[in-house]
């Protein structure tokens, strides 16, 4: 069972609470026996806008495309910006928009049979309603959302306290991690051995 996360921070490098996050996550899914690829920075590289899988020179899209076809779970982590998910997220979920025009025979976009869900950070609420914009977003172009696939944290409110500076995990979103992991590992077995008929 391959894994592969996108973090959508709108850093291009360096220390990243969504990327603690997505290491919370990524540590269950190890522990359910699934082997977890390094991590996309999507800010890191040249995602043209656009709705194609390949928008021209330049565009480095395709690349991370691969490597999330490649996957049988994708993470896709995003920082809450203004109540909701962060623009690089949006960038990303607008490119495999493109899956709706690349169905096999059976009309199956690539992302059938795979599973999707998230990690998200933020010092404001919004991860229920960042939540929401990127599952309904994933299900429109194929992917499987299973039961409890979110892991979040939200500090105070205009706080200046943020994921990566806890000292430990806290217990809820550890005990989250484990049943998201737990679900996504469980409902991607499933449908690698029998896939949606189209």
């Amino acid at each position: 069972m391959l894994v592969q996360s996108v973090n959508c921070t709108l850093k291009a490098s360096g220390e990243s609470s969504t990327d603690a996050m997505i290491a919370v996550l990524a540590k269950e899914l190890e522990a359910k026996g699934a082997t977890v690829a390094e991590t996309v920075r999507a800010a890191a590289f040249n995602i043209r806008p656009g709705v194609t899988s390949d928008e021209g020179d330049g565009d480095d899209w395709p690349h991370i495309r691969e490597k999330i076809v490649a996957a049988d779970i994708l993470i896709l982590g995003t920082p809450i910006w203004m109540g909701s998910a962060g623009s690089v997220a949006k960038r990303v979920m607008e490119r495999m928009d493109a899956f709706l025009e690349e169905t096999d025979d059976q009309g199956r976009m690539p992302s059938y049979g795979k599973v999707a869900v998230t990690a998200i950070v933020g010092n404001e609420d919004g991860a229920h309603f960042a939540s929401a914009q990127i599952f309904q977003a994933l299900n429109d172009v194929g992917w499987t959302i299973p039961a409890v696939a979110a892991c979040y944290w939200v500090g105070e409110a205009m706080g200046s306290t943020d994921f990566k500076d806890l000292d430990e995990t806290p217990k809820m979103v550890a005990k989250t991690a484990k049943m998201v992991a737990s679900n996504a590992v469980h409902l991607a077995s499933l449908l690698k051995d029998s896939n949606y008929p189209g």
